[in-house]
């Protein structure tokens, strides 16, 4: 071996005096005689340029710092000598041993090749110091010494160490085991900081970056924002089809998000220093930073883009075609925030919100959002108790017949009476039991009491009117349902033909698996009516053609504007007249005043329930003023 073949290591043995630099020679090296050199098809071959990975996160690897610890000064120079002829670039190294972990933490090398035998400190010192510091601690370390005791081996390896290699080491083998170990380190790396469904960057990776442009427009005082995009109704399509259509679904939202940030690149939205990037961020929301924009609307036409191109439309066999959009959520920097983890949470309010007003739209975030959001949450925590405290009251309304003024059925109410005194009642305590995943406890706990109450009217010689009970499906299935209707009409004794079934949050049973469809199906078989609730709103035509139910309940929202609204008006005239098509029962609700009653009595509705026909009554004192023995019906006088 001569000077020249240790490459930039021949720069150490130009320095020595003969001598000196006979000893060395003489003396076991990293490489035993004659392999350090290897032909220029054998390099090609360890070469990180030349590797054939599937991924790309790999595609980096001859930029990979390379740290190696040595005493032996020569021992590092031929390493790094014949490295550089493999194809790496990057290096760092000492022959100082107590100096090594100071310099990792500087420069945070991609692999470290560490001697054990080594004076003051030794390798497996380092590997210690390693395996308790909780950064370091990953770091791949191959270990390269001339200790022939396995036992040394065994301890190495149980400190951490992911590779062992004795000296004197076969150049090939070296070069491989680095290679293997920075490829495998490189693709752990990638997934930590990606989603494995879509390849996009993680939730990890969106935190950093937002910190990032977030400190770059703080920097520049430009403004820009978060958008947190989530798809409509994932968990139903989990539910009815599976979850690996779901995960197909994800798939195909990612791939059209995708391509519209990309169109982006360079554009009005992009910064100097950033361009808009999108992210997997959690279950089934992807977000996009926008790092620069020049006022709010800048960026809705972006945002319309989204919503627009991520309208997908799907098509199982013998299956009718299925369209899922998503909702956006928008917060803006730096009005709403220049944290990270403030803006971020922000932006999932307003997805929130917009999920909440329905699907396919946007909403920006407001801070009013996080005063409801906060309240909310107290509510629904203390929900989980109000039915142990007897917080709780079930009540009913007439409903009235409005050609003929007769009571002909009651619709159930609950009341919450708030240890603060506030009341939450009707529709805002469905939707909170539905949100806190509470409406199946206090569905079971409704049934209870309402067979309780037949029982007592009963066992007065009252007879009980048609009762139209609200349900809430966001979380109860229609199997579930069918048990809990079965145990009313056999453990209480209830006629089915006189239960109504007041159907809320249905977009949750759009896509009914066979099976729930068919409980839906022996429930009307058998004799209990199913309705429509909220109609207008929550509940749309669309489920008219999915659901077959018996009548529809009109959300009392429409009868706010009635007196005034012409197009309120005109709405309604149409509703009416697509139920008496379609041969479905039509209800008001919410009909508070004569004027009300008398337009909708005036174009033929069915029936209408409201303060002016009747407050919610606790059972007793409903029995008291509406049921009779004869069965006669009470009336109400309507102007």
């Amino acid at each position: 071996m001569n000077e020249k073949d240790f490459g930039s290591g021949g720069a150490m043995l130009r320095g020595m005096s003969d001598s000196e630099r006979d000893a060395l020679m003489t003396q076991p090296t990293v490489f035993a005689p004659g392999e350090d050199k290897l032909s220029e098809q054998a390099l090609r071959a360890l070469s990180p340029q030349d590797m054939l990975w599937r991924h790309g996160s790999v595609s980096g690897l001859s930029e990979a710092l390379i740290m190696m610890v040595d005493d032996e000064m020569l021992n590092i120079e031929m390493t790094q000598a014949f490295l550089v002829e493999a194809g790496y670039k990057h290096f760092v190294q000492t022959d100082r041993p107590e100096q090594a972990v100071a310099m990792m933490r500087q420069h945070m090398p991609g692999v470290l090749l560490l001697d054990l035998s080594m004076p003051r400190v030794s390798g497996l010192d380092i590997l210690a110091t390693l395996r308790d510091d909780s950064v370091l601690r990953h770091l791949p370390v191959i270990v390269l010494t001339s200790s022939t005791d396995p036992q040394v081996k065994l301890r190495a390896l149980a400190m951490g160490a992911m590779d062992f290699l004795s000296k004197p080491v076969d150049p090939s083998e070296l070069g491989l085991r680095i290679r293997n170990t920075l490829a495998a380190s490189a693709y752990r790396e990638y997934l930590s900081h990606h989603d494995v469904l879509t390849g996009l960057p993680n939730k990890q990776r969106y935190r950093s970056e937002v910190a990032a442009v977030l400190s770059a427009a703080k920097s520049l005082g430009s403004a820009g924002a978060l958008l947190h995009v989530g798809v409509d109704a994932l968990g139903r399509i989990n539910d009815a089809l599976g979850r690996t259509v779901g995960d197909q679904l994800l798939q195909r939202v990612a791939k059209r998000l995708a391509s519209c940030v990309q169109t982006e690149w360079g554009g009005e939205l992009a910064s100097e220093r950033h361009n808009p990037t999108l992210y997997r961020f959690d279950g089934d929301e992807f977000a996009v930073i926008v790092p620069y924009m020049d006022g709010v609307t800048s960026a809705a036409a972006f945002i319309n883009k989204l919503l627009e191109d991520t309208t997908v439309s799907f098509q199982r066999q013998r299956s009718p075609e299925l369209f899922v959009t998503c909702s956006i959520g928008v917060s803006v920097f730096p009005a709403d925030g220049l944290e990270p983890d403030l803006l971020m949470r922000n932006a999932g309010l307003a997805l929130r919100h917009a999920k909440q007003a329905g699907p396919h739209r946007y909403e920006f975030f407001s801070p009013r959002f996080n005063e409801m959001a906060q309240s909310r949450l107290d509510l629904s925590a203390e929900l989980r108790h109000a039915i142990g405290r007897d917080e709780i009251s079930l009540l009913y309304e007439p409903r009235v017949e409005l050609a003929t003024g007769r009571v002909v059925a009651a619709g159930t109410v609950l009341r919450w009476k708030h240890a603060s005194g506030r009341i939450i009642e009707g529709d805002e305590l469905m939707d909170l039991a539905g949100s806190s995943e509470m409406d199946v406890a206090l569905t079971d706990w409704l049934f209870d009491q309402m067979r309780a109450h037949v029982r007592t009217w009963r066992g007065a010689g009252l007879q009980p009117v048609p009762t139209g009970i609200k349900i809430s499906m966001a979380n109860l299935r229609p199997s579930d349902l069918g048990h809990l209707v079965d145990a009313a009409i056999v453990a209480g004794g209830m006629d089915p033909r006189t239960l109504s079934l007041e159907l809320q949050q249905v977009g949750a049973i759009d896509n009914l698996h066979a099976r729930e469809a068919a409980a839906m199906a022996t429930l009307r078989r058998k004799g209990v009516r199913l309705s429509l609730d909220r109609f207008g709103t929550t509940a749309s035509v669309g489920h008219l053609r999915k659901l077959a139910c018996d009548e529809v309940k009109v959300d009392a929202s429409f009868m706010h504007d009635l007196e005034k609204d012409a197009t309120v008006q005109a709405m309604l005239l149409g509703i009416g007249d697509l139920a008496r098509r379609l041969r479905l029962t039509c209800v008001a609700c919410g009909v508070d005043t004569a004027a009300q009653a008398s337009f909708l009595k005036k174009q033929g509705w069915d029936q209408a329930q409201g303060r002016l026909l009747g407050e919610p009554l606790t059972g007793l004192n409903f029995a008291a003023k509406w049921l009779t023995r004869s069965g006669k019906p009470q009336r109400v006088e309507i102007p």
